[in-house]
């Protein structure tokens, strides 16, 4: 089993910049497609961006696109998620998750394991 840990969050200004990390440990982290999701409040948890095995080929959601760069350190066995030009709407709690399928597609469904989530909060 895979276990995920986040970190990275915290409160910036609108236009500013923050860098989540996801921390995965537990037998072969790095065989699974990992994937960022968000959640704001009274919202549904919604994908972010994700990541392939070896790190070949990332997947951002239009609200992510330009602005967020999904990465993975294969040797540390973290994923990173690099936010920039951040809006007040970025504000949710971020989850980092792992996926065992092949091609797993943007539903939270298609992911295995979950870590507990960091608080991202942009100021206007």
């Amino acid at each position: 089993q895979v276990q995920l840990v986040e970190s990275g969050g915290g409160l910036v200004q609108a236009g500013g910049s923050l860098r989540l990390s996801c921390a995965a440990s537990g037998p072969t982290p790095n065989n699974y497609v990992m994937a960022w999701f968000r959640q704001a409040p009274g919202k549904e948890r919604e994908f972010v961006a994700k990541i392939s095995r070896r790190g070949a080929v990332p997947t951002y959601a239009d609200s992510a696109k330009g602005r967020f760069t999904i990465s993975r350190d294969e040797a540390k066995s973290t994923v990173y998620l690099q936010m920039s030009s951040l809006k007040p709407e970025d504000t949710a709690i971020y989850y980092c998750s792992a996926s065992s399928r092949l091609l797993p597609s943007v539903v939270a469904q298609n992911y295995d394991y979950w870590g507990q989530g960091t608080q991202v909060t942009v100021s206007s």
